[in-house]
């Protein structure tokens, strides 16, 4: 079985082409520089730009997989959450390349993709608990099968990416900014400064990093003559050590409440094995370092994917989309793209797997 993703959600405009063995056939991903000067993705731009290259990158991706799209079993795309002219833009390219090729459509919740993408380059069984981390999204779940979650927590403010772009931003390094304050970290001291780790004492699974990220900028305002960021002149060693001391906090407070959500799952599942952690923040090693950490104290298999396959990619889509269309869950073409689309809320399964209508 051979599936074509498509992936057009926020700023990477991607496609890949993957196998039923696990195989990555041919991939292709170009991540939009218009954003640069903005210190953040604009909707608009990011949507121009992918109507302008996606043909090139679904051609590019095939010729990469040597095979003529008709060999291609099904086309998948993500189809939500993210922003909605780029959802679109994918979607449509999906339903297009569907229609002409006679093809079944199956639609990918982007989350999902991030979700199911460990199980493509690792062993992970269904249950496994997942650490689901992006710059826009921050959830604990335990993923049951395709199309089955439980949501164990989430955040309630911002998303964990969020803030480390939000302090990269405020510390002048960029974006994006979760690489550079990675970067800057590695020679900061992680104990310096005293930074506040919000919701640890609440017994639930949920994450908050809006406070942590209002103390990060109250302390870069210090540094500022008039108290304000952009008068503030810190010395690169400091920066070092703000970056490191914010990167300890985030992380503990991610390790603190996975460490909860490891007993409920336990609880419920006590055969499961694998913890997951999916989502462009796990690129980051120093969170995958606690994390394997962790999964060592707790006896369960930690397992994530390629560093290169964190952030936002076409493989993801397709793999997603092959489990997908396996379970036979497959969408007509007048399936509306959606902005909002949470992971723990099932998808209705198609009538049969068969194909989609024309």
């Amino acid at each position: 079985m051979i599936v074509l993703g498509i992936e057009s959600s926020c700023d990477e405009t991607a496609c890949a082409i993957v196998n039923e063995k696990r195989q990555i056939l041919g991939h292709s991903v170009l991540s939009q520089q218009e954003h640069i000067a903005f210190g953040g993705v604009v909707p608009e731009i990011a949507a121009r730009a992918h109507l302008e290259h996606i043909d090139e990158i679904i051609e590019a991706t095939v010729k990469k997989a040597n095979i003529s799209l008709e060999e291609v079993d099904a086309i998948a795309a993500a189809s939500g959450p993210g922003l909605i002219g780029g959802v679109v833009v994918g979607v449509m390219a999906a339903k297009a390349l569907a229609l002409a090729l006679n093809k079944p459509f199956v639609a990918v919740n982007h989350l999902e993709g991030h979700a199911l993408c460990a199980r493509l380059s690792n062993d992970v069984q269904y249950p496994y608990l997942l650490l689901l981390v992006s710059g826009g999204h921050c959830q604990i779940l335990i993923v049951k099968d395709v199309g089955e979650y439980e949501r164990l927590g989430t955040t309630i403010d911002d998303a964990a990416g969020e803030a480390f772009d939000k302090v990269a931003k405020m510390l002048g390094l960029g974006y994006p900014g979760g690489p550079m304050i990675e970067k800057r970290a590695a020679v900061g001291n992680e104990t310096r400064f005293s930074l506040p780790r919000p919701l640890i004492g609440s017994p639930d699974c949920n994450l908050s990093f809006s406070g942590l990220k209002t103390a990060v900028r109250k302390l870069i305002e210090s540094y500022s003559p008039d108290g304000t960021l952009e008068h503030a002149n810190i010395p690169s060693q400091d920066i070092d050590d703000i970056c490191a001391c914010f990167q300890y906090a985030a992380t503990d407070c991610l390790v603190r409440k996975l460490k909860r959500a490891i007993s409920i799952f336990k609880q419920k599942y006590p055969l499961g094995k694998d913890l997951v952690v999916s989502g462009g923040v796990a690129a980051n090693t120093y969170l995958r370092t606690a994390l394997q950490n962790l999964a060592q104290q707790t006896e369960l298999i930690f397992s994530a994917p390629p560093i290169r396959f964190c952030t936002d990619n076409g493989v993801m889509i397709a793999w997603a989309g092959l489990e997908r269309f396996e379970k036979g869950y497959i969408n007509e073409l007048d399936f509306k793209p959606r902005p909002r689309w949470p992971l723990d809320e099932n998808a209705p399964k198609a009538a049969g797997a068969g194909g989609v209508k024309a």
